[in-house]
């Protein structure tokens, strides 16, 4: 089971690396390895060929194969060690290390807020959140853990297909600010990998577990081209306190420009499911309007019009 936050914050696609120590070494491309391999590896023994010469082809066979067993594992989860920056597929802005908590009132006259739900995806909780939004035609922002995410692909699809901002919430669900430099970096690159594979892009928003950030980890966020996502309104959902009592925490703390936190995953979720279907409409009807933290106001002004497109 994955752990889930226990408080509430409240405050106020770049290139990809591999911190070693100090050191930022950017990787090369997997497939550029093992065509070079293949290449490199002999082209056969003639008739005239010496043994010598057929040994020396052999055992270029053999580092080719190994070679390209080495680039089939690299393209799962751990692909960022081999994969090239960010920056040279695609012109697209640095992250931000200044995290968000609230959004700006944007054109909305200011009800604009924002649902995200983290720890998922999960086979059965997920799809019942994706349900609920798809009855009222919400966008919500997915919060999601990388191994989680490897083993349920399918659902990123979902997501995505349902129109909903997928962020990374980190490979495991560590607190970031323990580890090291080179371990927070395989936390949050191996998830964009995942998520990129799965559809076609990597996030642009991370959120860590706990929503503890420091400057190191904020640094190597914005190096993967992400900007941090806070909260301001904790559903509580993770404690199960009843499916009345996230509501009336929802109701009754929710304002313009509010981010709420919620979970598809890491447990339970059928008093967060039913929560939602009773206070999504009524959030509706109060003339709250739902939006993407990343197209959002407050990210645009950090990041400059366009960035995440």
């Amino acid at each position: 089971m994955v752990s889930t936050e226990s408080r509430t914050n409240t405050g106020s696609t770049g290139t990809r690396r591999i911190f070693l120590g100090g050191l930022l070494i950017a990787g090369a491309c997997v497939a550029n390895r093992a065509h070079a391999a293949g290449g490199g590896a002999g082209s056969g023994s003639g008739s005239g060929v010496s043994g010598a010469h057929a040994a020396a082809d052999a055992k270029g066979a053999g580092a080719a194969r190994r070679s390209l067993r080495s680039a089939r594992t690299a393209s799962r989860p751990q692909a960022y060690r081999l994969r090239p920056e960010a920056g040279q597929l695609a012109a697209q802005a640095r992250g931000s290390t200044s995290v968000t908590y609230t959004l700006d009132s944007g054109d909305s006259g200011g009800r604009e807020i924002a649902l995200t739900f983290d720890d998922g995806p999960d086979p059965l909780w997920t799809p019942k959140v994706l349900e609920v939004l798809r009855r009222w035609r919400v966008q919500a922002t997915f919060c999601v853990i990388g191994r989680e995410a490897a083993a349920h692909a399918h659902l990123l699809n979902a997501i995505a297909d349902g129109g909903h901002a997928i962020a990374n919430h980190s490979w495991s669900h560590p607190l970031l600010t323990r580890m090291r430099p080179a371990q927070v970096h395989e936390q949050l690159a191996r998830t964009c990998d995942v998520v990129d594979e799965a559809v076609g892009s990597p996030p642009v928003l991370a959120r860590a577990p706990f929503g503890e950030w420091n400057d190191r980890t904020l640094e190597i966020s914005a190096s993967l081209g992400m900007s941090p996502l806070g909260w301001s309104v904790d559903t509580s959902d993770w404690e199960e306190p009843g499916t009345r009592k996230i509501t009336a925490t929802v109701l009754r703390h929710t304002s313009p420009g509010a981010v709420l936190l919620s979970h598809d995953g890491g447990g339970n979720r059928s008093q967060t499911v039913a929560a939602l279907r009773d206070y999504l409409p009524r959030l509706l009807d109060s003339g709250y309007i739902p939006v993407l933290p990343s197209g959002a106001a407050a990210f645009r002004n950090r990041t400059g019009e366009g960035w995440g497109g």
